[in-house]
C-alpha cells in the first residue's frame, strides 16, 4: 500500500511543502516561487497544491502530515526571553504576542483550516534542528555520517552535533539561544546595511574585498569561543533578544559608528567588517566540525541550517579537515525542514529502512523537484504574452545555437524541466553567460540582476573537468553550488598594478581600495573568479541535470571551455522564476539577449519591450533584499 507523507514549514521564514511517496521525494517547492514574495513565510497553500497535483492526489489521500518545529516550545522561549530581558523586551513581546494567540499556539486548528478539513489524521511536530539534521542525513549518499546543524535559532537550539546511522539520526550536543552563530552573522549583516535573513550572502560576497582587522575585537569583546566550536555571546552588544534591532550602542561604539544606512555607499570599513565576521564564522564552523570528527571518528559529514549556506566556510571544511566527503542539504534553511520532518516520519515513526545509494548518488533528484511545463503549456503561455519565438524541436541544433549565442557574449535565460528546490539555480531556472568574458560579471550585476557590482557569480563546470579549474579534493563534488574553492594556479592571471598604485589617477579606482579590484582580470574565467581567486563551484553531471550537462558539453565542444557563468533567473529582490510568464517578464524587463524556454528560442530584438513605466513597476513589486 502506498504511503504519502506531507512535510510543511511555515510562519517563520521560507515556507515550503514536500511530499514523500513511499519514502521517495515526489515534489518539493517553496511558497515564494508561486506567491512572488521573497522568503514568503505564510502557509504554503500554493506549494502544497503543486505537490498534490504533481503526485496526482488530494489532501484526503495523505497519510501523515508533519510540521518542522514545535510551536509550544518556541513560545516558551519567547516567554522566558521576555522575562529575562524585561522591561526592555516589552515592546517586542507585545508585537510578537498577537500572532501566537490567534494562530501559532493553535497550529493543529490552523493546519485543519489550511487543509480544508480534508485531512483526518494527526499532526506530527519535530524539533527544528532534528528536522534540519534529518534533511541533511537521510537524502545524503552516506550510510553513516556526522551531522552538524547551524542556524539562527529553532526552538532553543542554535546549533547541534550528532550522528546518522542507517535509518536513525541522533543529536547529542546543542548550543542554545541567544548564543547563535547565525544571529551573530545577522547582526553584522544589519550593521553593514543589508537586510537580515536575506542579505547574509552579500556579506559573504563582500568579505574578500576587506581585511579581517575587526576579528580580534569580536573574539575579545563579543564572544568567548571554545576549542569545540561552542561559544558564549556578551549580550550587552546585541539587542535581537529584546528589540526589533540587532545591535546596541555598545556594539556601535566598539566598531566605530552607527550602522550603515541601507543602499548608501560602501566604505572600506564595511568591507573589513564583512571580512571579520566571515573569518570568525569560518573559525566556529571549522572548530565545530573538527570536534565532531574527533569525537565520532566519522568519515563523512552532512550539514544543514541557514549557516550551512556559507559556502566559503564549507569549502574550508572540505579542504582542511580529514573527512572523506561532505554533503550539504541544498535547501539548507527552513524550507528544507519540511523535507526533514517528512523523512523523520518515514524512517523514525514508521521504521522504514534506508536503502544504500548506488554510485554515491544522493536522494535529492538533483534538487529538481518543482513544477515543470509541457510544450503545449509553454507555447500557450508565450502566445498569451504576445511573445515572438521560434521553435527548434531538434535538440542537437538547439544546443548548438545556444552555445553559439553564449560564445558570442550573449546573456541567455535558460528555462527547462522541473524547478529547483532551495535557493540556488542549478540549470533549470538559470541565467547563463560566458565565464571567459571579462565584462560579463558587471554586465549581469548591473544590467540583468540590478544589484551591487561587487557580487560574484558561480561557475557551472562539467564534473569531469572541474579539477582542471578548481582546487577540489579528489572525489569531492559540488552539485548544489555549496562549496567555494580556489581557482587552480595554472588558470590564474597575475594581478595588474592599479593606476593609483602607479601614481596615475583613474576614475575606476575611485572609492574604497578594496573595490578597485573588481575591474582586474584574475583568471581564464574572470567572470566567475572572485577577488580572492575563489569561486562558488557547481559541478554538473549527466545523472542529476542531463539537459544542462548536454548544454555545457556542447559549449565545450564549440569553444574548448567547459565552464559557464550560472546565476538564478530573477532580478534583485525577486524569487527565482517559476512559470513561463515569470520568465518572460524577467526576460523583457532586463537586458538579457535571449530566452530559451523548452524548445522555443526568443531573441530580445524581436520582442515588444517594456516601457520605462512598466519596467519601473516590474522592479518595484519586489522588495529590495
Amino acid at each position: 500500500m502506498t504511503t504519502r507523507i506531507l512535510g510543511l514549514s511555515a510562519f517563520y521564514h521560507d515556507s515550503a511543502a514536500v511530499l514523500l511517496v513511499d519514502g521517495d521525494i515526489a515534489a518539493a517547492a517553496q511558497e515564494e516561487r508561486f506567491s512572488r514574495v521573497r522568503h514568503d513565510h505564510r502557509f504554503p497553500h500554493n506549494a502544497l497544491r503543486y505537490c498534490l497535483d504533481e503526485a496526482g492526489v488530494e489532501i484526503a489521500d495523505i497519510d501523515y502530515v508533519g510540521f518542522y518545529d514545535r510551536p509550544l516550545t518556541k513560545f516558551h522561549r519567547l516567554l522566558e526571553t521576555h522575562v529575562a530581558f524585561a522591561p526592555r523586551s516589552l515592546r517586542t513581546f507585545l508585537l510578537a504576542l498577537p500572532p501566537w494567540l490567534t494562530g501559532k499556539l493553535h497550529l493543529p486548528d490552523v493546519l485543519d483550516r489550511a487543509l480544508d478539513g480534508a485531512y483526518h489524521g494527526r499532526y506530527a511536530f519535530a524539533d527544528h534542528h532534528e528536522s534540519h539534521a534529518a534533511s541533511a542525513f537521510f537524502p545524503s549518499p552516506f550510510d553513516e555520517a556526522a551531522i552538524l546543524t547551524l542556524d539562527g535559532v529553532g526552538e532553543w537550539s542554535t546549533a547541534t552535533l550528532g550522528e546518522g546511522r542507517g535509518n536513525r539520526v541522533r543529536l547529542t550536543h546543542e548550543m542554545r539561544f541567544p548564543h547563535s552563530l547565525g544571529l551573530l552573522y545577522s547582526a553584522f549583516t544589519h550593521y553593514t546595511g543589508f537586510k537580515v535573513n536575506s542579505g547574509e550572502y552579500k556579506v559573504m560576497g563582500l568579505a574578500p574585498y576587506g581585511e579581517p582587522r575587526f576579528a580580534p575585537l569580536i573574539f575579545e569583546h563579543l564572544m568567548r569561543l571554545k576549542e569545540d566550536g561552542s561559544f558564549w555571546l556578551d549580550m550587552s552588544y546585541f539587542s535581537f533578544a529584546h528589540d526589533l534591532t540587532m545591535t546596541t550602542p555598545a556594539f556601535h561604539a566598539l566598531f566605530g559608528g552607527p550602522p550603515r544606512a541601507a543602499e548608501s555607499e560602501l566604505t572600506q570599513r564595511d568591507m573589513d567588517l564583512a571580512a571579520s565576521v566571515q573569518h570568525v564564522t569560518e573559525e566556529v564552523m571549522l572548530r565545530s566540525a573538527r570536534h565532531l570528527q574527533r569525537t565520532t571518528g566519522a568519515r563523512h559529514l552532512v550539514m544543514a541550517g541557514g549557516v550551512a549556506l556559507n559556502c566559503v566556510g564549507n569549502g574550508r571544511i572540505v579542504r582542511e579537515l580529514p573527512f572523506d566527503d561532505i554533503w550539504i542539504q541544498p535547501a539548507a534553511g527552513d524550507a528544507g525542514g519540511a523535507l526533514g520532518v517528512a523523512s523523520l516520519l518515514w524512517h523514525h515513526a514508521l521504521g522504514h529502512p534506508r536503502e544504500s545509494t548506488h554510485n554515491r548518488q544522493d536522494r535529492m533528484h538533483g534538487a529538481l523537484l518543482g513544477p515543470s511545463y509541457t510544450g503545449a503549456d509553454l507555447y500557450a503561455a508565450l502566445d498569451r504574452l504576445g511573445a515572438h519565438y521560434r521553435l527548434q524541436p531538434d535538440r542537437d541544433a538547439l544546443l548548438t545555437e545556444v552555445a553559439g549565442l553564449l560564445a558570442g557574449e550573449k546573456v541567455v535565460g535558460w528555462f527547462q524541466g522541473r524547478m529547483e528546490f532551495g535557493p540556488r539555480a542549478l540549470g533549470a531556472r538559470s541565467i547563463l553567460g560566458d565565464a571567459r568574458s571579462a565584462r560579463m560579471q558587471q554586465l549581469m550585476n548591473l544590467k540583468i540582476k540590478f544589484r551591487e557590482s561587487f557580487r560574484p557569480f558561480a561557475p557551472a563546470v562539467l564534473r569531469e573537468h572541474a579539477a582542471r579549474y578548481f582546487e577540489l579534493p579528489d572525489g569531492v563534488e559540488s552539485p548544489y553550488m555549496l562549496l567555494v574553492a580556489p581557482v587552480q594556479a595554472a588558470e590564474r592571471t597575475p594581478p595588474r598594478p592599479s593606476a593609483a598604485a602607479q601614481g596615475e589617477p583613474n576614475e575606476r579606482d575611485a572609492g574604497p581600495p578594496g573595490l578597485a579590484a573588481i575591474h582586474e582580470r584574475r583568471s581564464t574565467i574572470p567572470a566567475a573568479t572572485h577577488v580572492d581567486y575563489s569561486a562558488r563551484v557547481q559541478t554538473v553531471d549527466r545523472d542529476r541535470t542531463p539537459y544542462f550537462h548536454a548544454l555545457l558539453e556542447r559549449f565545450y565542444r564549440e569553444t574548448g571551455s567547459p565552464v559557464l557563468l550560472n546565476t538564478s533567473f530573477n532580478i534583485r529582490g525577486e524569487p527565482i522564476v517559476c512559470t513561463p510568464e515569470d520568465a518572460y517578464r524577467c526576460f523583457t524587463g532586463t537586458q538579457m539577449d535571449a530566452l530559451v524556454i523548452g524548445d522555443a528560442i526568443l531573441l530580445k530584438e524581436e520582442q515588444a519591450m517594456m516601457s520605462e513605466e512598466e519596467l519601473l513597476r516590474y522592479q518595484a513589486q519586489f522588495e529590495l533584499d
